[in-house]
């Protein structure tokens, strides 16, 4: 039954409609893909399981008790809706930030008129979005224009869901991370959803039917390829570099472990510099600071972010990959970049400026507030991040072609296998030893 009618909801969904149909919304829709209406249902409860299955992992299920596994089912839905209201806030918020940033650059107001300081805009523009009209091209392969704009957002949810926002909260007698899904394999996990993200712009571009989207995926699948392995060595050099940490055995995959070992100060690392080190928190910005450039520049360009935005570029290409897209199917694709853009800022400040790590001021201030303090360190030092992404956007020209290629093959590729190369040998003095290094 709850599938037949995930079906139904499926067969009516606005996104599947469209005015020319008539009767059956779902016809093309099913002879392009094979879904008949309750197979449609299975796919939409797959996705269901999918994301539910990955936080019920982390979660502590004791054995042999109903209710308490209900408990925890709960806290598990609860976990996965409040990081996706989350995203929704975000993204609106940045971007009227950006629009406000931006516009203080070239000497405008920006957003003014919606709610004060025009913060209501975005909002406003998201409702318009919603209720225009969706036009399908004709010549568009309908099964994979409809599915792209899905492709883009589900990866992006499930990428912030790695983030760690807090060491976790005691609730019904049980420790309840601040996290989608705590993952042993999480850094894993981030670098595969973010390869799943290109397919979207491949699959919109090419089954678009239209010159300009097919360029647009093109270059996308070009500039995945040529700035995810650079990212992904970055990533390789703070998981090495987390074995060094006081009382760590190896590296670590998992985001909220990588944040636990940056907890304190460096004091005890080079014995005659300790009373400097011991003022300097335990970041992994300090020794791994090539690396936080590399995958800086990496995660710009992995977002298809100015300068790296070729896919879309709009004097090039229209639209780029979206070109055909409108109404709520072109929101999806707009939200999906500005999650990206909060995941990859929210990630740096996990792995390289300590997460939540920061004074919490326990004893002094009350309970409530020490307890979300850590949530508000890795906010303030993501949107730091955000900031930056937003500042380059407004000041730097968009890259030729053959430079977008050049930096990241000639350039970030061969400095990133260098760094880790360096990384190996510093990790190597450390654990074996040397004089003046504990």
């Amino acid at each position: 039954m709850l599938t037949r009618l995930a079906g139904r909801l499926a067969s009516s969904s606005p996104f599947f409609l469209h005015p020319g149909w008539g009767q059956e919304p779902l016809r093309r829709w099913t002879s392009a893909t094979g879904f008949q209406g309750e197979e449609g249902g299975f796919l939409l409860w797959g996705w269901a399981f999918l994301i539910f299955h990955l936080g019920r992992g982390s979660a502590q299920i004791p054995g042999g008790n109903p209710l308490m596994d209900w408990v925890d089912l709960l806290l598990v839905a609860a976990r996965v809706v409040g990081v996706f209201a989350l995203l929704v806030v975000l993204t609106i918020v940045n971007i009227w930030l950006e629009r406000k940033i931006v516009a203080d650059m070239q000497n405008r107001v920006g957003p003014a008129r919606a709610g004060p300081w025009g913060i209501l805009q975005t909002l406003a523009d998201g409702v318009k979005l919603f209720f225009k009209e969706q036009v399908t091209p004709r010549k568009v392969d309908l099964g994979a224009y409809l599915l792209a704009p899905f492709l883009a957002v589900v990866p992006a949810f499930l990428i912030f869901m790695m983030v760690p926002l807090g060491p976790g909260l005691e609730v019904a007698g049980r420790q309840v991370p601040l996290q989608g899904a705590d993952l042993n394999i999480g850094i894993l996990f981030i670098l595969a959803m973010s390869s799943m993200a290109v397919y979207a712009v491949v699959l919109a571009g090419w089954s678009s039917g239209s010159k300009y989207p097919l360029l647009g995926g093109v270059r996308a699948t070009a500039q995945a390829i040529s700035y995810e392995a650079a990212m992904g060595l970055a990533m390789v050099a703070v998981v090495m570099f987390s074995a060094t940490a006081p009382g760590a055995e190896s590296g670590t995959l998992s985001l909220a472990e990588i944040v636990e070992r940056q907890s304190g100060n460096w004091s005890g690392t080079v014995a005659f510099l300790d009373p400097v080190l011991s003022l300097i928190p335990r970041w992994y910005v300090f020794p791994q600071v090539v690396a936080f450039v590399i995958f800086f520049l990496s995660a710009v360009a992995e977002t298809n972010r100015a300068p790296f935005d070729l896919v879309e570029a709009e004097q090039e290409l229209v639209g780029g990959f979206h070109t055909e897209y409108s109404g709520i199917r072109f929101a999806m694709f707009f939200l999906a970049e500005y999650i990206n853009i909060l995941s990859m800022c929210a990630i740096a400040a996990t792995l390289f400026f300590g997460g939540w790590n920061g004074p919490t001021w326990e004893g002094v201030m009350p309970g409530w507030i020490s307890a979300i303090l850590p949530v508000v360190w890795l906010m303030l030092k993501s949107y730091v991040l955000v900031v930056a992404f937003f500042w380059i956007r407004a000041t730097l020209p968009r890259l030729r072609y053959d430079q977008l290629m050049s930096l990241g093959w000639k350039r970030l590729i061969p400095a990133s296998m260098l760094w880790l190369v360096v990384s190996t040998v510093v990790i190597g003095f450390r654990q074996f030893g040397l004089p003046f290094i504990g």
